[in-house]
């Protein structure tokens, strides 16, 4: 109980989470910021999906107010869109 409050507390610092000693990515998966656009499909409610290159897919639906994505509902749009930069939220957690 009596202990000294003027005593400093050393710590320790913890690993930085983009060493591989502190996540050990047991799905193998490229540890890349950035995902693509690699195609699209349609789910059973016929909402659109994109099929990213991290392996993770993203429903894209275009529901105004809420959601406007009109160039979903487009094949040549779709098409334009494959290849380009995605921020994959799965990812993103996952590096979290």
């Amino acid at each position: 109980m009596g202990r000294d409050l003027l005593h400093k507390n050393e710590e320790r610092t913890s690993l930085n989470k983009d060493l591989p000693e502190s996540e050990q990515n047991p799905d193998r998966r490229g540890r890349s910021t950035a995902s693509f656009i690699i195609g699209f499909h349609q789910d059973e409610d016929l909402h659109w999906v994109a099929e990213l290159s991290c392996g993770h897919t993203q429903h894209l639906r275009h529901q105004p107010p809420w959601q406007s994505r009109a160039w979903v509902l487009d094949a040549a749009q779709r098409l334009e869109k494959i290849g380009q930069p995605f921020a994959c939220g799965w990812c993103a957690q996952a590096r979290e």
